[in-house]
């Protein structure tokens, strides 16, 4: 992957290469983090990458469920998605992650019309009430805004934590060449 989406040749492909693009650069702002720098949260906010990865993957599974099953369950205590709990890994939500991305590629490989109705859950306090369903194309386009959201967030929360931002890493994680205008990340020594 690189720092632009594929080029695209219908609706379904350019939906899924765009979250997948949005999954991948959350994923770079992880890139050489140790546990505790990616459970720290350095600002004074609660957020830190390993936190939103997590969150984000908590968040793209219950939109899936949604979409798979027509209703689903709360997803739980929210504050402790945007957490590494004590004995939780970056390795370990990064891997969790990545099922959730197969298992949402999955999903959509199954479902023909992207126009088909999901059920609004009117007992989450921020859905309009005066909607019935969206669609699976919105549900996609929703995961696509909150998937770049979180990683706009977990950008932030990197350079405050290393000052690494997201060009340099992506050169890392993508082993580019140093150029006289981009040099790959190195972590301190």
């Amino acid at each position: 992957m690189s720092a632009l989406v594929s080029p695209v040749h219908d609706e379904r492909s350019a939906l899924l290469g765009y979250l997948a693009h949005q999954r991948h650069m959350i994923r770079v702002t992880a890139h050489g983090l140790t546990d505790e720098q990616a459970r720290a949260p350095p600002t004074v906010s609660a957020l830190s990458v390993g936190g939103l990865v997590k969150h984000v993957a908590s968040m793209e599974r219950w939109w899936i469920d949604l979409v798979e099953q027509g209703a689903v369950a709360s997803a739980g205590d929210y504050e402790s998605q945007f957490r590494l709990a004590p004995g939780e890994t970056l390795a370990g939500v990064l891997s969790g992650y990545d099922e959730v991305a197969r298992r949402t590629e999955a999903v959509l490989d199954g479902i023909t019309d992207l126009g088909r109705p999901v059920p609004v859950p009117h007992e989450v306090p921020w859905f309009p009430a005066d909607v019935e369903a969206w669609s699976v194309r919105w549900v996609l386009l929703h995961l696509i805004e909150e998937t770049a959201r979180h990683a706009g967030h977990a950008d932030i929360v990197r350079e405050v934590v290393d000052g690494a931002t997201a060009y340099p890493l992506l050169a890392a994680v993508e082993q580019w060449p140093a150029t006289p205008w981009l040099q790959p990340w190195r972590p301190a020594d």
